[in-house]
């Protein structure tokens, strides 16, 4: 079936699903493969359900006439979404970066979202998969969508371009994140321009963070550049340090003066600022931003402040790399609180230089008085250090209920695959 065709039927039925368990009816159905299942073999199950239509890349052991055959069911999904994209004359904003993406494009969502009907990416559907069932998702009143783009590996990047179409583009800063992919810092950068190389030959608009002259560097031939930061930028702004929660002062180019955020840790201030950035160029009203941030309140352990049996918990383990991690424990130790403890996981996808920044992150812990370390998994195991040691999470959790801790402060954080936040089950 040629692309336009099933346009025709997903305009009739415009709800996409590739799980069964997920289905309801009326979805069309995509039967997606990967390394542990085949997603073809769930086609009969998916039309029992009540799906609409099911696309496969394999023979069917049944005949009916809502299958609907491709070469190839992924690129098909793909080729869909960028079909649908056509159909929008709108600024699609494309976001990627090693660390705060997710972050930034939730805040940005925010901002818009006052004034335009906006459409983002939930979660972190943020790769092959489900970028285009992000795209497919946004409805004919939209007036812009925010994408966001993860990556661990070159040229991933550029293909995401080529069905979303980014008109606008933020590349939050290129750290120590998938480096065995990427092959290097060098290559991190590489990938991640990627998204500014689209830009540059579609006319497109990126906002950097003019602290980064990396950036700077990677943005030069877009022709529109709009700058964010704590100094020579068109929106600049710094961190109010050592109170639980950031608090940000503006200084130009907007009649706001403070913004005071539920988002803990200095780091979180470009995230804060490429809001504001994003919002001034839109023209979002300057109270509707403050607002936005403002009322803003982290979730899925990302930087989210808990308090929990006497403790103040921040729980930031959906992620961690050696640019992340190095920015939360110096941030920690700065921040207001007694009795500091940490919980940390261990750091994937480094590569040969694994045990280095494992290393790096003991040599770091070892500058500041904490009350605890606990470290948990990975490549910890593998370094030497003075610190509390455990297999997993779980074994942490168990620790860490035991000692029965009062007016702590504590911090937890590790890769996903670490799940941290299994310490407070």
């Amino acid at each position: 079936m040629e692309i336009p065709d099933l346009y025709a039927l997903f305009l009739k039925h415009p709800s996409i699903q590739t799980d069964t368990r997920k289905l309801q009816p009326g979805d069309i159905f995509f039967a997606l493969k990967g390394p542990d299942f085949n997603g073809n073999n769930f086609a009969q199950k998916a039309l029992d359900a009540g799906a609409a239509f099911a696309v496969i890349d394999e023979p069917a052991s049944f005949t009916d006439e809502r299958l609907v055959a491709t070469n190839d069911v992924l690129a098909t999904l793909q080729q869909l979404a960028k079909y649908h994209r056509q159909q929008f004359n709108i600024p699609f904003l494309a976001i990627t970066g090693s660390n705060g993406k997710t972050t930034t494009k939730e805040l940005i969502h925010e901002v818009l979202s006052t004034t335009y009907k906006t459409y983002t990416t939930k979660g972190n559907l943020n790769n092959h998969i489900g970028i285009p069932l992000t795209i497919l998702s946004i409805k004919r009143d939209a007036e812009i969508a925010v994408i966001e783009m993860g990556a661990n590996h070159q040229k991933e990047i550029e293909g995401y371009c080529l069905y979303t179409l980014p008109t606008h583009g933020i590349i939050t800063n290129a750290g120590k994140a998938h480096l065995e992919g990427f092959g290097g810092i060098e290559g991190v950068k590489k990938a991640k321009g990627e998204l500014f190389d689209y830009l540059k030959l579609h006319d497109g608009t990126a906002f950097i963070m003019a602290d980064y002259p990396y950036l700077k560097e990677m943005s030069q031939g877009i022709g529109s550049i709009k700058t964010y930061g704590t100094s020579n930028a068109e929106i600049t702004g710094e961190a109010i340090i050592g109170k639980q929660f950031l608090a940000v002062l503006l200084f130009n180019r907007t009649t706001i003066k403070s913004i005071h955020t539920h988002l803990v840790g200095a780091y979180n201030l470009p995230n804060v600022l490429a809001a504001v950035a994003v919002g001034n160029y839109f023209k979002v009203p300057d109270d509707k931003i403050k607002a936005a941030l403002e009322n803003y309140i982290p979730s899925n352990s990302r930087s989210q402040m808990i308090e929990k049996d006497g403790n103040k918990i921040i729980l930031d383990a959906y992620n961690a790399n050696p640019s992340s991690m190095k920015a939360a424990i110096e941030n920690f130790a700065g921040i207001e609180g007694q009795n500091k403890i940490l919980m940390l996981g261990g750091m994937m996808e480094l590569g040969d230089e694994s045990l280095a920044e494992h290393e790096a992150l003991i040599e770091l812990l070892n500058k500041y008085p904490w009350k605890n370390v606990v470290l948990v998994g990975g490549d910890f195991k593998n370094v030497a250090h003075p610190y509390t040691y455990f297999n997993n999470a779980t074994e942490a959790g168990t620790w860490l209920k035991a000692q029965h801790f009062k007016n702590a402060t504590l911090l937890i954080k590790g890769s996903r695959s670490m799940q941290m936040e299994k310490v407070l089950a």
